[in-house]
């Protein structure tokens, strides 16, 4: 299987010899991209808005919960704010394509602010109903559209191609980092003082993105020449990904994996709810808890700095066959521990799959290719999300869950043989255990591996 233009190091190991990173500590370094001005301002905003981002996220899904008591009403909430990525993912890419990014993450932070500030004030004002928080969902998502891709590909901007891979095992460091303090924070609020100042909260945290935007040095930018308007840019995007199998294979499988294995909100807000009775501080506990998991999977992902299919498909094979066991599990504890292992692998997917996916593309064509990731990865939740909360509703949290890990694993391990057949694998047992290797021993394997 050929890597195809733009992706030099998508199969293998991403060197660090750039301009920029030759003040990094070393090629393997964790954090080496956090030495270059521009992403550390970006990173710095990031951490503060992330963390606003899921106090909303835990706020809004308990808010639902209470006022309905229903986890298909906290599956219809999510399926609102990924819905316009779904039916206008694509034409978010080429507009962040034609566009500068800096200007336009200006636009879009600005505008994620105040759907928080909004919806903060009429929960507090004490005239929130479930409509409202369906609507403030569904205008996030909107703006998310743009936002999405844009952010994404502006990395490669602030550190250089041979940073890439180090960058987005960062940023999902920062989000996960976030995710451990947020749902904490939400927790205490809600119990507290209620939802609304959760919501304010998160709107005010804007603000640190777009100081650091502001702050940024533009002539250190790697810039990457803007795509003039023409017509066909959109299907040029498809065509490009859909002659690719190292594109089309790991979006695909994100496809699965995102539309019927990242349905936590409405598995942990069931179970805290209908099998172990607990509060808002238990949903904030598991969601805290999947958090530490995905940071740790983040850090390896930044420490490892290369990107490989076959690690995305035991990464998703062992996330899919974690949410199966764990759906059984009757102790509080053991279900609790399992959400640890099921973030570190449920990261190490979504890392590995963007940075390979981010590296196997030239620049000019980066932001379609990563709208369409993001698309296949968010944009099958408004499927998702109503199906697994209708599933939940009617047989149980535990079948709910069990039924999302047994379609992700199916998933993912009949892409695995898929890629295994394109790269001219062959499944291989031996003492140190199960892996692919290249049919002929003669050949040297070029992508799949």
């Amino acid at each position: 299987m050929s890597t195809g233009p733009g992706a030099d190091s998508a199969p293998g190991h991403i060197s660090t010899t750039t301009r920029d990173a030759e003040r990094a500590p070393g090629k393997n370094s964790m954090f080496s991209s956090l030495k270059i001005r521009n992403y550390r301002l970006f990173a710095t905003g990031q951490v503060v808005s992330n963390t606003g981002t899921w106090m909303q996220r835990i706020a809004q899904d308990w808010l639902v919960l209470s006022l309905t008591g229903s986890a298909s009403a906290v599956g219809i909430t999510i399926a609102l704010q990924f819905l316009p990525m779904l039916m206008f993912g694509l034409y978010g890419g080429v507009l962040a394509d034609r566009l500068p990014k800096r200007p336009l993450l200006l636009c879009t932070q600005a505008a994620m602010g105040l759907t928080g500030i909004a919806l903060a004030v009429l929960t507090l004002a004490g005239h929130v109903q479930v409509w409202h928080v369906y609507l403030a969902a569904f205008l996030l998502g909107l703006v998310t559209v743009v936002d999405n891709p844009a952010r994404q590909t502006f990395v490669s901007e602030m550190v250089g191609k041979d940073q890439v891979a180090n960058a987005v095992s960062l940023n999902s460091a920062n989000f996960q980092s976030a995710r451990l303090v947020g749902p904490a924070i939400a927790g205490v609020l809600i119990t507290a003082v209620g939802s609304g100042w959760a919501f304010l909260l998160n709107g005010l945290s804007f603000a640190a993105p777009i100081v650091g935007l502001l702050l940024m040095r533009t002539k250190e930018l790697h810039q990457v020449e803007v795509q003039p308007r023409a017509k066909g840019q959109l299907r040029e995007g498809l065509r490009y990904v859909a002659g690719r199998p190292e594109l089309i294979w790991p979006i695909v499988l994100v496809g699965f994996i995102g539309t019927f294995g990242f349905n936590f909100p409405i598995w942990l807000s069931a179970f805290v709810s209908k099998v172990f009775h607990g509060d808002a501080g238990t949903y904030g506990l598991f969601n805290t808890l999947i958090a530490a998991g995905s940071l740790v999977g983040a850090l390896l992902a930044a420490r490892r700095g290369l990107s490989r299919l076959r690690l995305l498909v035991a990464a998703a094979v062992l996330f899919s066959a974690l949410l199966l066991v764990t759906a059984f599990v009757p102790e509080f504890w053991l279900f609790a521990a399992l959400l640890v292992p099921i973030g570190i692998f449920g990261l190490t997917v979504n890392v590995t799959a963007n940075s390979s996916v981010q590296m196997a593309t030239d620049p000019e064509m980066r932001g379609r290719v990563m709208a369409l990731f993001m698309m296949v990865f968010t944009g099958g939740t408004p499927i998702g999300a109503p199906l697994v909360g209708w599933v939940t509703d009617t047989y149980g949290a535990r079948v709910g869950m069990a039924a999302g890990g047994a379609v992700s694993l199916a998933a993912a391990v009949a892409i695995g043989l898929v890629l295994s057949r394109v790269g001219n694998l062959r499944l291989s047992v031996n003492r140190h255990g199960v892996t692919f290797v290249p049919a002929d021993r003669g050949r040297e394997l070029v992508t799949a591996a």
